[in-house]
């Protein structure tokens, strides 16, 4: 998986933002330390991977013709624990909460698997992007897909879902000016061979679309 990472890396094309799972790599001492190398078998010595890779808070893409933002973040930084308690937070999860989870007892700080936190959260994000002028705003943390409509009145929140299905993730798209919801999933072709197919959850809409609002 890191070197098909490597490949957008040489080409300028990858950008990484951490969350509540990596807020280690806040420290560029560390990132370095992850992923500036590799050791590479066939050839028994160590190669560059991504030696200069740096992550982000979030980012903000803006159209080259139209200069309209999308901003791009986690989602934690909306959820306290997972936010400015995530060192106390991933303790516990490691040695309490997981043991629990085998006996069916799901961790109570976590948006994935307590809804009412996962709301909480929400509500919190929704409310930035209101009075922050309804900007375009694509998050994760919540695990739960997310696809407002243009022109309906709805605010401008994007959720890319999960990576953590067992058959398939959701992401969102971006090409040619147009976004999407979309599913990658793992399907057999007629001979049974198995192979990747995307599939749209949410059909491309165009982005320029979507405008502030009042509420």
């Amino acid at each position: 998986m890191y070197l098909q990472l490597q490949k957008f890396y040489l080409e300028n094309r990858l950008e990484m933002i951490y969350g509540n799972h990596d807020m280690v790599y806040r420290n560029q001492d560390i990132v370095k330390k992850n992923f500036s190398e590799y050791f590479d078998i066939k050839e028994a010595k160590k190669l560059p991977l991504m030696p200069n890779l740096k992550f982000h808070e979030g980012i903000v893409l803006e159209n080259s013709e139209t200069k309209q933002e999308i901003f791009l973040t986690h989602g934690h930084q909306a959820d306290f624990m997972n936010y400015v308690g995530w060192k106390f937070n991933r303790f516990f999860v490691r040695i309490l909460w997981k043991p629990l989870q085998i006996w069916g007892i799901k961790d109570p700080t976590s948006p994935a698997k307590n809804y009412l936190e996962l709301l909480k959260v929400e509500r919190k994000i929704k409310k930035w992007i209101s009075d922050n002028g309804n900007k375009i705003t694509i998050v994760g943390h919540t695990h739960r897909p997310h696809f407002p409509k243009p022109l309906k009145n709805e605010l401008n929140f994007f959720n890319d879902g999960s990576c953590v299905h067992p058959r398939s993730i959701t992401g969102i798209e971006i090409e040619d000016g147009k976004i999407a919801l979309i599913k990658w999933f793992i399907d057999t072709k007629d001979d049974g061979i198995l192979q990747i197919v995307k599939e749209y959850v949410e059909n491309p809409e165009n982005i320029s679309d979507y405008k502030s609002i009042d509420l």
